[in-house]
């Protein structure tokens, strides 16, 4: 049951609703204008706060479905961390749209809501008080998934080490962000 569920996961997060919702729109794909990021701060910009709200809700899903499906059959909550690792690797590198995606941030947070709801509130909680004080969403994402990291650890120990693989994979993802908020180009808004 694992591995089809870790299957399902992959290929549910492969679904990209950024790029969906801009070719539905008529809108330009987000992996080749703006942010050059398929996920919903791109969105934001390219395509209005309809689309990127749906674009968050879609991504935001997808990370927690296969969670708690995996919950429903009564896997371990390591099992399920793995299995909500595997949606955001979709989102990550989405099969059907040539493994370019977006950043995962979302379906983490997603994930996150299934796995160990406090620690989705504090990485919710950790964004949005970052995004407000610097108006930089990769900051921001940069900031809060690995904040849960502790409380995980002190709550929920068995989910650690996904979620640690998880934290690497997003800070992995936004080193082009790491390298423009260093270099002082990075985008706000």
């Amino acid at each position: 049951m694992f591995w089809l569920l870790a299957l399902l996961a992959y290929l549910l997060g492969s679904l990209s609703f950024a790029i969906v919702l801009s070719r539905l729109g008529g809108h330009p794909d987000p992996r080749f204008s703006g942010s050059g990021n398929a996920g919903a701060t791109n969105m934001l910009r390219l395509a209005g706060r309809k689309l990127a709200i749906l674009t968050l809700l879609g991504d935001l899903c997808k990370g927690l479905l296969p969670v708690l499906l995996a919950d429903f059959v009564g896997l371990s909550l390591q099992d399920q961390a793995w299995i909500g690792l595997c949606a955001v690797l979709g989102h990550l590198f989405p099969l059907y749209f040539r493994f370019k995606g977006g950043k995962g941030v979302a379906t983490a947070a997603g994930m996150l809501m299934g796995l160990y709801f406090p620690a989705a509130l504090l990485a919710v909680a950790a964004w949005l008080l970052t995004f407000y004080l610097t108006r930089t969403s990769s900051l921001a994402a940069l900031i809060a998934t690995p904040l849960t990291l502790p409380l995980l650890a002190w709550r929920e120990p068995a989910a650690l080490l996904p979620m640690s693989v998880l934290t690497v994979l997003i800070v992995w993802r936004h080193r082009n962000n790491l390298r423009d908020l260093f270099a002082g180009r990075e985008r706000h808004f």
